[in-house]
């Protein structure tokens, strides 16, 4: 053993989560055991795929394992495995840090439940993957003892529950592989249902959690037995080791022979998470090329979903072998949600990730997965009972529709499977099918708007004439929204227009003879006032028109049909991305008291080459309240509100 013994400190926010795992901010300690029984069956997995790559790699492989001990006198469980092991950078690394966004957020996050939902912190600690240091709930010390596979010496690592530092040293001599040893807490349950030393207790947990790991969980077990005959026979202690698990993988089982509860423990296992899967996707191909899939839709959303630190994919194996973990080239970006297992049959163990990126049956298998996942969606979507599709949408609908930009080839088929809030329900919303089979004969377009909210798009100029004609109109109002509106043109034949942007043409030919007299006589009318807004506003706007769009509201902006929208405008400038000042078109209402006053106040001083200040002024504010009521940003609003405050000091 190494006489050089290092003291270090933890980071501040490990040691305080820390302290909150050793007060125990959730009930069910069992899960402990359920983590570190993962964590050493990854290590064998990754020490025989070590040994695919690497032939000269000097490693002991001929009886992989994992193995309980206790040590009931002085109260200590020791899980060890013979995996890969791991170097002393490697134990500071992952051990002494919690090299992990979002730190922060979790301990604020725990607090809070700790007060309040007990299951609710099951969830966070769950979503925060942060097994090792669950162990602080049961112990007083906790000793890791590791020597990585194919190296000389070893690691030991130390630390005491409370304690803001641990130890690390260099040790000499160590078996291949990690031993972690849990001083226990002392116990003061009286019916053992919390002692970790009772072999009652850890075949309990074994069963419940890790009976379908692959690798043998082994035990030493000690039984009484008679030996003797007659009044000779006596009680003799016999020690036997004992396979705690069945180790069969789940995948490989037909859906038949396996239990929900297997099934939603393995999905506990394989996304480290704390809830039930919401779907269960078994899979099997034959053929050309075989694999088995067992894909689970999760009910709840990850809290990083959207950030850039989630990790996506399923699991790899060949033949049974791990290979990798968040396979991304087995599901793509938009289905990054969908956790389990791919076993492929016919793919070479020494691969990496540049190679799978161009095999032709990885490239297959990811077609197939995700044909098989929006089919389910599709199922849940037609059923009788839309509970399970609706907490789906709720948690995962604007991460599936990122598949409209992206899947060209599956584009249909997720249209086909989203929902979208319109104004034809304020509570339910509505499938693109649903809202072609509303929509009259007259109307040949699906209309849409995008906006921030609901109460916003609701209240907009643009929206009036539609509602005033009884016209439904999706209510968009996802991030994800303004991107796919820009590429997805047409559903079923049907054109898909945004009602804030072109030219509305909602009048019947009928309506439109009948109007056209009007019109001819408005654009007549409007004709020099127009052109002076043109020129007055001219820093702002590229045209000023009327319109038959709006009803009660006197001016809205528009854009082209290929314009950015202001909201899609923000969201590239809050990535970084400067955007020229584009220009946009104001649409004047003929019939609004605003517009035929200012029509005619234009008028009285057409002849004068300086109009007055108010004119001016009255055409700013016309602009700048059409720019607040799509929920635009204003160039100079403390101006604006200048000019407003003196037009209203006048009028009092």
């Amino acid at each position: 053993m190494s006489e050089h013994i290092e003291h270090l400190e933890f980071q501040a926010e490990t040691h305080q989560l820390l302290e909150l795992m050793i007060h125990s901010v959730y009930s069910n300690k069992d899960t402990f055991l359920r983590e570190l029984i993962s964590n050493a069956s990854d290590a064998l997995d990754k020490l025989r795929l070590e040994t695919f790559r690497d032939k000269d790699l000097q490693a002991d492989t001929s009886d992989l394992h994992i193995e309980l001990a206790v040590d009931r006198d002085n109260r200590v469980l020791t899980v060890r495995d013979n995996g890969i092991g791991m170097s002393r950078a490697e134990v500071v690394d992952l051990i002494g840090t919690l090299a992990k966004s979002g730190t922060a957020q979790l301990r604020k996050q725990l607090l809070e439940a700790k007060a309040g939902d007990q299951q609710q912190a099951e969830e966070l600690i769950g979503q925060f993957g942060i097994g090792f240091y669950s162990t602080f709930m049961v112990a007083d010390k906790v000793t890791l003892t590791t020597r990585k596979a194919g190296e000389t010496t070893g690691t030991r690592w130390e630390s005491q529950a409370g304690s803001s530092t641990y130890s690390i040293e260099e040790l000499d001599e160590a078996p291949q592989g990690t031993s972690v040893s849990l001083h226990l807490k002392p116990s003061d349950d009286e019916d053992h249902l919390f002692d970790y030393t009772q072999e009652w207790k850890l075949r309990e947990i074994v069963k419940k959690y890790s009976d379908f790991i692959a690798w043998p969980i082994r035990m030493d077990v000690e039984r009484t037995v008679m030996d003797g005959e007659g009044e000779e026979k006596t009680e003799k202690k016999l020690v036997e080791t004992q396979t705690l698990n069945s180790q069969k993988a789940l995948w490989t089982r037909p859906r038949s022979e396996v239990s929900d509860e297997e099934y939603k423990e393995f999905y506990k296992h394989v996304s480290h998470a704390w809830d039930d899967p919401l779907e269960i996707i078994p899979m099997k191909a034959e053929g050309t090329f075989e694999y088995q899939a067992l894909l689970f839709i999760p009910s709840h959303a990850p809290f990083d979903l959207f950030t850039r630190e989630h990790k996506r994919g399923v699991q790899l194996y060949v033949r049974r072998v791990f290979i990798m973990d968040n396979c991304e080239e087995l599901m793509p970006e938009y289905l990054r949600f969908v956790k389990g297992v791919v076993d492929a049959q016919d793919l070479s163990l020494n691969v990496s990730r540049e190679i799978l990126q161009q095999d032709r049956q990885i490239q297959m298998i990811r077609k197939r997965l995700v044909k098989k996942v929006l089919s389910t969606v599709k199922d849940l979507r037609n059923a009788e009972d839309k509970t399970k599709y609706q907490e789906f949408w709720k948690e995962f609908g604007r991460v599936l529709k990122e598949g409209l930009l992206s899947d060209i080839d599956n584009r249909e088929t997720i249209l086909g499977v989203s929902s979208f809030a319109s104004t034809h329900s304020e509570t339910e919303l509505t499938s693109l099918a649903e809202y072609v089979e509303r929509m009259p004969e007259s109307q040949s377009a699906i209309y849409y708007m995008t906006g921030e909210t609901r109460q916003q798009i609701e209240n907009s100029p643009h929206i009036e004439a539609f509602k005033a004609k009884g016209l439904e109109v999706l209510v968009l109002t996802d991030p994800v929204d303004e991107m796919w509106v820009g590429s997805v043109t047409e559903f079923e034949g049907k054109p898909i227009v945004s009602i804030a942007k072109g030219e509305v043409d909602l009048e019947t030919e009928d309506e439109k003879k009948e109007s056209e007299a009007l019109r001819e006589q408005q654009e007549k009318d409007f004709a020099d006032v127009l052109t002076w807004l043109r020129e007055t506003l001219d820093a702002d706007v590229k045209e000023v028109r009327l319109t038959n769009r709006l009803t009660t509201s006197p001016a809205c902006i528009v854009g082209d049909v290929f314009d950015f929208t202001p909201m899609l405008e923000r969201m590239y400038r809050a990535s970084g991305q400067e955007l020229p000042h584009s220009k946009r078109i104001l649409e004047l209402n003929p019939t609004h008291p605003l517009v035929t006053g200012l029509r005619d106040a234009f008028a009285k001083v057409s002849g004068e080459e300086e109009k007055p200040v108010e004119l001016t002024e009255t055409a700013e504010l016309l602009y700048g309240t059409a720019v607040l009521a799509e929920g635009g940003e204003l160039k100079d609003p403390a101006h604006f509100a200048r000019v407003l405050a003196d037009r209203l000091t006048r009028t009092l």
